[in-house]
C-alpha cells in the first residue's frame, strides 16, 4: 500500500481519515492507508473541512488558500491537494 502523503509534481496529495470533535487538532497515525487526523471542529456546516485546510496549511507551511479538498467533502475520507509547501512535515514521509 502506498504512503498517505504523495508528491504530485510540486504539489502534495494527502489521503486523510478524519475524526471530528476531538479535544485538539493533530495527526495520530494511519488508518486503512490514510493519514488519521483528529480535528477539534465539528462536522457541521463545513467547519471540519475549514479546520482541516487550516491545519494542513500550517503543517506544510503554506496559506489556507493553497489547500484544496479534491474528494470527500461530506465524508470522513478525503483527498487533499497542498500547493506551495515550504516544508515537509514528519508525517509526509
Amino acid at each position: 500500500m502506498s504512503h498517505p502523503c504523495q508528491r504530485d509534481g510540486d504539489d502534495w496529495l494527502v489521503h486523510c481519515y478524519l475524526q471530528p470533535r476531538a479535544s485538539r487538532s493533530e495527526v495520530v497515525g494511519e488508518h486503512d492507508g490514510a493519514l488519521k487526523i483528529r480535528l477539534s471542529a465539528p462536522p457541521v456546516d463545513g467547519a471540519a473541512n475549514t479546520e482541516l485546510c487550516a491545519f494542513l496549511a500550517k503543517q506544510f507551511g503554506t496559506s489556507k488558500t493553497q489547500v484544496e479538498i479534491e474528494t470527500g467533502h461530506t465524508s470522513r475520507r478525503k483527498r487533499v491537494r497542498v500547493r506551495g509547501a515550504s516544508r515537509r512535515p514528519d508525517f509526509a514521509g
